[in-house]
């Protein structure tokens, strides 16, 4: 059998094949090459800034520098609020060989609470080793000088400088000045929602209350920045760029400092408020609300039990009683109540009246009393405002109506707000046909007319509207508002602010404006004034209002005795003055909570006061409360 032939490859056809697949493979590689060199064309030219940009943001970090606050001063340059250093110990990890020993050493060096070790530790496990972590804050001066002493045993502890705001009359100015403390979730959401957070990027304290909070944007400054250049773990290892924060400006107060410490010394131990400001350009000269606490204990973070026992305090010291507190003003509105009776035609300066020991609407049996059970007979508004009689004004109440009532004693001030420069402001209840259905549900009758003609029934003011509404009684009808700033410091001096005021209250005779202010003196220097042995023998010549306002409502025929009523019901003591009567240059409002009457309680402080600024010698030399930052 043949044997069958084997056949040859062809390789031509191989040789073929191979240089298309070669061909194709050199084509892809070709397209892959262009696409690469297209990437990096996209990257390297087109989008060269752009990385660029991204790479500096991970080789060049900005951290902001907190500017420094703007201090508090009085009208005299006296300061009320400052910036103190405070230092704290910080160990860098990474510098220190055995940690644990070093930390031990270091407590008992400076006699620190052991606590503070493991608290210490928890926040280096928080943080990377190259980083400073604080130790202690707040050293006294021994230790500084202890650990300055040894400082060379330690490498990689050091002491650093902080400033913290500090009060060095510590509750002489709280209820004026506030305090600053730590930035909280209420803050940053309020920041970010008026658009300053970014300018809260390394501050760690804001203004919370007074002066501090209403002025906050002109005592913060502007933050500013340094660029430096970190390594891939974050370490900083050079400065770049360093742009200076702007600090905020100095402030200067309308507030006397003797002034003030003078009238919290006669509030001592008492419940209550004053108030010192001048009528014709308002400046508050002081404003004491009694009793008040430390503010610089809110400024490093107020514990629990010293937080809670100020919350607790019975007598209420966290609330400011000059702007916040509100009490029934009782006959102190009387002259106001005068000067729209006369404007309204109920009465001339010339007019009697006789009162009784009570008033009665007509067809009704309801008895409205007078303070003096037996009356006072004939009398025209002069006396009545002298003596203070309660029927003369429940006559003129019931014949003017709630209407003109309202309407008048709103341009007097009460029922709003005053417009001084403090956040932590009520603005009272002055009563209304309209008010009374908001809030009680109920229609106004005549009864509720005639309590609110001497002060009482739904009426409520503040000690500083109370000051306000004399300042416009003695201004003839200017109604400017109440200030506590006097003016910021700038490169040139400082510069004063505005004063802001409403429109003005304007009568059809001037002379109605004196009646009342006549009225007012004779409460003072009258042969039957209320507050006539309180002002004895002043070398200038004042004049005032006294008003005693019930704290609860006694029945019909119930006689009120001051010995026999719980301390937290009896009366609160009110007075209004302003001296001297010939041309008026400061007014005062005193309000004594649960002191009794107003003649015979309220009236002796608003007299010393008064004396504190007609006889200058009186004032003592400012002396500042210190006290460590402990």
């Amino acid at each position: 059998m043949a044997k069958s032939r084997v056949k040859m490859r062809d390789h031509g056809a191989e040789s073929s094949l191979y240089w298309r697949r070669a061909v194709i493979a050199f084509m892809g590689i070709v397209v892959l090459m262009g696409v690469l060199v297209a990437n990096l064309y996209h990257l390297q030219i087109t989008e060269h800034q752009t990385y660029q940009t991204r790479s500096n943001d991970n080789r060049i970090k900005v951290l902001p520098v907190a500017p420094t606050r703007g201090l508090i001063y009085d009208r005299n340059g006296i300061l009320l609020a400052e910036n103190r250093p405070i230092y704290s110990l910080e160990i860098t990890p990474e510098q220190v060989q055995d940690l644990d020993q070093t930390v031990d050493e270091l407590i008992a060096l400076l006699e620190l609470d052991p606590s503070v070790k493991s608290r210490f530790f928890t926040e280096v496990r928080r943080q990377r080793r190259f980083t400073p972590v604080v130790l202690v804050n707040r050293l006294d001066e021994h230790q500084v000088a202890r650990f300055s002493i040894n400082q060379h045993k330690y490498p990689g502890a050091a002491i650093e400088a902080y400033l913290k705001r500090f009060y060095p009359y510590r509750d002489t100015f709280t209820h004026v000045i506030g305090y600053v403390a730590r930035i909280n979730d209420k803050d940053v959401a309020r920041l970010k929602e008026d658009n300053k957070l970014a300018n809260y990027a390394a501050t760690r304290d804001i203004g919370k209350l007074g002066v501090e909070r209403y002025y906050e944007d002109v005592l913060h400054g502007q933050t500013g920045y340094q660029e430096v250049e970190v390594n891939n773990r974050g370490r900083v290892i050079r400065t770049l760029k360093y742009q200076p924060p702007i600090p905020g400006s100095d402030i200067y107060l309308n507030v006397d400092v003797a002034l003030q410490l003078k009238a919290q010394k006669l509030m001592a131990n008492r419940r209550g408020a004053a108030v010192i400001m001048t009528p014709k350009d308002g400046k508050v000269l002081a404003l004491i609300s009694s009793p008040s606490y430390d503010p610089n204990l809110f400024v490093h973070g107020i514990s629990g039990p010293e937080y809670r026992a100020l919350l607790n305090n019975p007598d209420r010291p966290l609330i400011n009683r000059a702007s916040q507190g509100i009490y029934a003003p009782a006959s102190t509105v009387k002259p106001m109540l005068a000067v729209m009776g006369l404007n309204e035609g109920a009465f001339t300066p010339n007019t009697r009246f006789f009162g009784g020991p009570y008033f009665q609407i007509p067809n009704t049996k309801r008895k409205f009393r007078d303070w003096r059970r037996w009356g006072h007979g004939w009398m025209d508004v002069y006396r009545a405002i002298e003596i203070s009689a309660d029927t003369f004004f429940y006559d003129l109440a019931y014949r003017v109506g709630i209407d003109n009532i309202n309407d008048y004693m709103g341009r007097f001030g009460f029922g709003r707000f005053s417009g001084i420069d403090l956040r932590e402001e009520a603005s009272g209840t002055l009563p209304s046909r309209d008010w009374k259905q908001a809030r009680h549900k109920q229609p106004w009758y005549q009864g509720d007319t005639i309590s609110v003609g001497i002060g009482q029934g739904y009426w409520t003011a503040t000690p500083l509207q109370l000051a306000r509404a004399t300042a416009i009684l003695v201004d003839h009808g200017e109604t400017i508002h109440p200030r506590l700033l006097h003016g910021i410091g700038g490169p040139n001096g400082i510069i004063p602010m505005p004063i802001s005021k409403d429109a003005p209250i304007t009568l059809k005779q001037d002379s109605y404006w004196n009646v009342a202010l006549t009225g007012m003196h004779r409460v003072v220097n009258g042969r039957e004034g209320t507050a006539r042995r309180a002002f004895a023998g002043t070398p200038y010549t004042a004049a005032g209002k006294s008003g005693t306002a019930q704290v609860f409502g006694l029945a019909e025929n119930q006689q009120y005795s001051h010995a026999d009523t719980k301390e937290h019901l009896r009366d609160n003591a009110l007075f209004i003055g302003y001296a001297p009567y010939e041309d008026p240059e400061v007014v005062v409002s005193v309000v004594l909570e649960n002191a009794g009457g107003g003649s015979s309680n309220a009236a002796p402080v608003a007299r010393s006061l008064l004396d504190l600024y007609m006889i200058p010698d009186s004032l003592p030399t400012p002396d500042p409360q210190e006290q460590t930052d402990e």
